[in-house]
C-alpha cells in the first residue's frame, strides 16, 4: 500500500514513516504542511494520505475536503491527539474515511490503516454526540453568528439581554465552548448552523 504522510512536527512524521515501512507499508513522500500534502498526493497519487488534523497552511481537515474534489480515489486519513466531538464532525464532513490516535502501537495502526483502505465506504470515525439544544437557543445561535450582541439579539428575540446571557452560558456548556467565537466555531463543526 502507498501512503503520504503530512505532519508538521519531524520527529514524529520520520519515526512514523519508519514504523509503517516495518509493517510494510511503502511510504512515497512526507510533506509538513497542508499545501505540501496536495502537492506530494498530487505528485506521487498514494493509496492513502495520512494527515495531522493540525498543520500550518491547510490543516488535514482542508486538505481532506480539497482531496474530496480533486482526489477522490485518495483515502484521507487523519492521524491526532484530538478527540474533540467538533473536530470528529468536521473530519466527517470533510470526508476524512478514518480518525486514527497517534498514541496507537504501529502495528495496530497499520492493522487499522489497511482497513480503511480495503473498506473506504465503512465509516470509521468515532461517534459524536450532538447536543439538542432547545428551540430558543437554536434561535440565538445563528444571530450569535451573525456577529450580534447580546442586546442586538435580544432586541430581535424580543427577550431581555439577561435572558440571552443565561441562553449563551447553556450554549457554551452544551458545545464545551470558551467564549462566542469558539462557540459558533463548534456549532458550526457539528452542523448546527449553517
Amino acid at each position: 500500500m502507498k501512503l503520504v504522510i503530512a505532519d508538521d512536527h519531524p520527529l514524529f512524521r520520520i519515526g512514523l514513516k519508519y514504523a509503517l515501512r516495518d509493517q510494510g507499508f511503502e511510504v512515497l513522500a512526507e510533506a509538513s504542511d497542508g499545501l505540501e500534502a496536495l502537492e506530494v498526493i498530487r505528485q506521487f497519487r498514494p493509496d492513502a494520505a495520512l494527515l495531522d488534523v493540525k498543520m500550518p497552511g491547510l490543516t488535514g481537515i482542508e486538505v481532506c475536503e480539497k482531496l474530496r474534489a480533486t482526489n477522490p480515489d485518495v483515502v484521507s486519513v487523519l492521524i491526532t491527539t484530538f478527540a474533540e466531538p467538533a473536530i470528529v464532525q468536521a473530519a466527517r464532513s470533510a470526508g476524512a474515511r478514518g480518525y486514527l490516535s497517534k498514541e496507537t502501537a504501529p502495528a495496530e495502526l497499520a492493522r487499522q490503516l489497511r482497513e480503511i483502505v480495503a473498506h473506504p465506504e465503512i465509516d470509521r470515525l468515532p461517534k459524536v454526540e450532538v447536543p439538542r439544544l432547545t428551540p430558543r437557543e437554536g434561535d440565538v445561535l445563528p444571530l450569535l453568528a451573525k456577529g450580534y450582541s447580546n442586546k442586538e439579539i435580544a432586541r430581535s428575540l424580543g427577550v431581555s439581554p439577561d435572558t440571552i446571557k443565561d441562553h449563551l452560558a447553556r450554549l457554551y456548556t452544551k458545545l464545551g465552548a470558551r467564549d462566542r467565537t469558539d462557540c459558533v466555531s463548534r456549532a458550526r463543526a457539528l452542523g448546527l448552523i449553517g
